[in-house]
């Protein structure tokens, strides 16, 4: 069975302009918005840039709409570049997700549904939209085919997550069995949905109770009756909830994680109104200087919230474990410290006290609960013990190399040889492959390669692209020693049919050996790691044995000075307290390739805005 269960298709980031030409409330807690205009068909911007129709083949795309700040007629909205969207700083735009109900390309018409309550930038923009109103909205930046592989389909969601499931029984390809569960506010809420031989849907309701109080989804997909065959679980909605339902599929079923798509579409917090208009929510926050460098250098909280990850506290929480007791038992804590960290954790709203000595989270403390989020704080996670390297960044600064192992007692190289980490780190990787492995695979650079050698931490997940897409091409992998063996373990999965898996070698080598002879060498995200010196000799290794007119297909992000980003800024100070190195602007890079003997020959922007440099041998050389 492929790990991915569903084709992702990836779409150029376009921001359109549409106009309302419908609203139906087609419950009293759903109302429908159509939108049509001429961007959704293809357009040119005013600056000149082409951009293509609108696309929306997946049952669970999502589009993001803008909308105006309160006392602002207009809203923020990003600006449209060739490849990317470019979000503005201050202020940013106020967006809201949600999912295309229905997509008509012959009539240029979108349906998209609105729930009806609580205090929401979308849901009052919906409530008081006519017919001819224009709004901006962008997406889907990719979207997922439906799954296969499956022997039926278990498809949980709350009223948010109706329009993906109306959606999903619509176009569901005949002969599909699937259990169908919904939970709606009350019973006037029901939709009529396409009934289907084969499909059980089962209405739950919260007969009064308020969204994410009480759980009778939860509680219906723990009941239901377990088909035999592979199952393919979809599950969105309220965050709680949905990750419940998948720790019971994953714990209690045994269904394995990558055949589990879910969303946490909402999280159940309090919402502060205007004054002057209570049902608009208030994105005001006034900060003084002060308060702004307080948060900026405060150390206590993050060391706090990063402890109460390392013991497991989040976790136990969320699983019902609520006293100090009992909490310091099962997290292997002294019971008065576990208590204090409770306390401060308490006045950082993570988590609120119940009653004496008893916790619960907060909805800031539920997002620790997300497995992304514990493995970036958590020091044993892939990226938590990368992050270690960041309390030598006072000696890194005072010599330019790095300080990992002054501070943990070992070089990130040697981290990155223990098969345990390097099996999760590739893991990881694995999964953000195919939104840049699809696209470059049919994007034209690759056509008349007969041998490809790729050195690239996703290598697995590009090779699986690129040989489906290209019948006679061969590909080498060359990776050290634990990337190789895990390669080696994760292929068969990774690319089931074996005529094409026969296509694929694995080479244990660094990326400073000359490999095979090939026609072109992928090399991806592989340079950040290393000082400029040794970027160039890998450089120079990868185009050793070229055959004649062959390239270095090259993927580096690179550090845009102009437009200056917090999160780039954070990698490149990782990149040099873990490695010496760190980010590149596009003229250090230009650099390294000049020092490796190469040229450029062209650029390419593919998938999600990612670029790949084409690289040449110099004339000379």
């Amino acid at each position: 069975m492929p790990k991915t269960s569903r084709r992702l298709t990836v779409h150029p980031p376009t921001l359109r302009e549409v106009e309302v030409v419908r609203t139906v409330d087609i419950t009293p807690g759903m109302r429908r918005i159509t939108l049509a205009g001429e961007q959704v068909r293809a357009f040119t911007t005013a600056d000149g840039l082409a951009r293509p129709a609108f696309e929306s083949p997946g049952f669970d795309d999502s589009v993001g709409f803008y909308f105006p700040y309160p006392g602002h007629p207009d809203p923020v909205l990003p600006v449209q570049g060739e490849a990317r969207l470019i979000v503005p700083k201050g202020p940013r735009p106020l967006s809201r997700v949600y999912t295309v109900r229905r997509w008509d390309p012959e009539a240029g018409e979108l349906d998209v549904d609105f729930v009806r309550h609580g205090v929401g930038a979308g849901t009052t923009w919906a409530s008081r939209t006519r017919p001819g109103d224009r709004i901006h909205f962008s997406g889907p930046s990719t979207s997922k085919a439906f799954p296969t592989g499956a022997d039926w389909l278990l498809v949980a969601g709350d009223d948010t997550a109706l329009p993906a499931i109306g959606r999903l029984l619509d176009e569901l390809p005949p002969g599909t069995r699937a259990q169908v569960f919904v939970e709606i506010a009350e019973e006037a809420h029901r939709q009529e949905l396409r009934e289907l031989p084969g499909v059980d849907v089962t209405w739950l309701v919260r007969s009064g109770a308020p969204a994410g109080t009480v759980s009778p989804l939860t509680e219906a997909v723990r009941r239901a009756e377990w088909w035999p065959g592979q199952a393919f679980a979809w599950l969105a909605g309220e965050h709680t909830a949905v990750r419940d339902i998948r720790r019971h599929l994953v714990e209690d079923r045994g269904v394995p994680k990558e055949d589990i798509d879910f969303a946490g579409y909402w999280r159940r917090s309090e919402v502060v109104a205007l004054d002057d208009d209570g049902a608009v929510p208030d994105p005001e926050r006034t900060v003084t200087p002060f308060q702004r460098l307080h948060d900026l250098t405060e150390l206590v909280a993050p060391l706090a919230i990063r402890t109460a990850v390392e013991l497991d506290v989040p976790d136990l929480l969320s699983r019902g474990v609520t006293g100090v007791t009992e909490l310091a038992a099962r997290a292997g804590a002294d019971e008065r410290a576990l208590g204090k960290l409770l306390r401060y954790l308490r006045t950082l709203d993570v988590v609120t006290e119940t009653k004496p000595g008893h916790y619960a989270l907060t909805p800031v403390g539920d997002v620790l609960t997300l497995d992304f989020i514990a493995d970036r704080l958590h020091s044993a996670g892939v990226v938590g013990r990368e992050l270690l390297g960041i309390h030598g960044l006072t000696e890194s600064i005072r010599t330019g190399r790095s300080a990992y192992a002054s501070v943990t007692g070992q070089t990130f190289a040697e981290v990155r040889a223990e098969q345990d980490y390097e099996d999760r780190h590739l893991e990881r990787l694995a999964k953000f492959q195919p939104a840049l492995a699809g696209p470059l695979a049919t994007s034209g650079l690759l056509d008349g390669v007969e041998h490809l050698v790729i050195h690239s931490g996703g290598a697995g997940a590009h090779a699986r692209e690129y040989v489906a897409a290209h019948e006679g091409l061969r590909v080498t992998i060359c990776a050290l020693p634990a990337q190789a063996d895990w390669l080696r373990r994760d292929l068969p999965d990774t690319i089931p049919d074996e005529r094409q898996r026969a296509r694929v070698d694995v080479r244990e080598q660094s990326v400073f050996e000359p490999g095979p002879e090939a026609d072109a060498v992928l090399i991806s995200r592989a340079f950040k790691t290393l000082p400029d010196a040794d970027a160039a000799h890998a450089l120079r290794r990868a185009a050793e044995n070229l055959l004649p007119g062959g390239r270095v297909l090259l993927i580096e992000e690179v550090f845009d000075a102009d437009a200056l980003d917090e999160h780039d800024g954070e990698a490149d100070l990782i990149g040099l307290v873990c490695h010496g190195s760190g980010l590149r602007t596009a003229a250090e890079l230009d650099a390294v390739i000049a020092s490796a003997g190469l040229t450029r020959g062209s650029a390419h922007t593919v998938g999600l805005g990612t670029t790949v440099h084409a690289l040449h041998r110099s004339p000379s050389r």
